[in-house]
């Protein structure tokens, strides 16, 4: 017996999709560490199970008429609030099994609203992000656009949350950062009371930019979405450039903008399918292997 799965990337940001609509399912850390794991699991960055809509709970966890709920998990089991590249996937989904062009998805960080747009790319309205020391969260009031936080060459990022939490250090190179070392102590640093991505942001002109990103509870991935745009706003907030940009990840490119009359942040990109397939329930149960 098993469990069908879809295998979907955006810009090699991959994930493992879970249809829990019609028969629940309940994954706990152990579970989805074995789920990530490349080499005897499927191998993914993070996990997406698909739920029914939750009921509307004010400001923070809105129904809305929303088509599906978004239970997300990284790689180590921790829950992830939401993820541009995971709602572009399951919205390429949806666009695919219902016929539709837009759809409404629900995650822990708010309704995020997506649309076909040319070429086959998702459209994701990531929504307004939020500024404010206390709605990242940081531990303290600090000054977010110019933040006391300092690893090896990197210091004072911007801090935004785009439905998560990230810290934006500008530098000279994004690719002379050593992130994989960094990352780990920045993520879990005392600052972070829900821990932070981190992105390594190199400006290459007023509409381009170059990200790297270690994100939370996955380490060093190919691309990030709500990473992008919280590059883009940051670099806006610091004068750096335009409200719109492309910006350059790992895995490929992402078209960002930042609207001024309403503040919403909106994210273009690809959303890929890999394959279909089954898992062993055993890999969820922990199961002895050929029990």
């Amino acid at each position: 017996m098993g469990r069908s799965f879809i295998k979907m990337h955006g810009l090699g940001n991959d994930f493992v999709i879970l249809d829990a609509r019609d028969v629940p399912l309940v994954l706990d850390e152990a579970a989805c560490r074995r789920l990530a794991d490349r080499h005897r699991g499927i191998g993914c960055d993070q996990i997406v199970v698909l739920e029914r809509p939750l009921p509307d709970s004010g400001p923070t966890l809105p129904s809305d008429s929303a088509d599906v709920f978004l239970r997300l998990f990284n790689s180590d089991g921790s829950v992830v609030s939401t993820c541009g590249n995971a709602t572009r996937c399951v919205a390429q989904l949806l666009f695919a099994a219902e016929g539709r062009s837009r759809v409404t998805l629900q995650t822990l960080g708010g309704l995020v609203r997506a649309e076909r747009v040319a070429g086959g790319h998702v459209c994701v309205d990531q929504g307004v992000p939020r500024c404010a020391w206390e709605a990242i969260p940081l531990a303290r009031d600090v000054d977010t656009l110019r933040v006391p936080l300092a690893a090896g060459s990197l210091q004072e990022p911007c801090c935004v949350n785009v439905g998560n939490t990230h810290a934006v250090f500008f530098v000279p190179n994004a690719e002379a950062v050593p992130l994989e070392t960094l990352g780990p102590g920045l993520e879990n640093n005392p600052l972070f009371p829900d821990r932070s991505n981190i992105e390594v942001v190199q400006i290459l002109s007023p509409t381009q930019l170059r990200m790297r990103v270690w994100e939370r509870g996955a380490g060093i991935t190919q691309a990030c979405g709500s990473g992008a745009c919280a590059a883009l706003v940051a670099a806006v907030r610091r004068g750096l450039t335009e409200r719109a940009a492309t910006v350059v990840l790992d895995g490929g490119d992402l078209a960002i903008a930042w609207r001024e009359e309403d503040q919403h942040v909106f994210m273009e990109g690809e959303a890929t399918l890999v394959f279909r397939g089954e898992v062993d329930d055993a890999l969820l149960n922990g199961e002895p292997s050929g029990s």
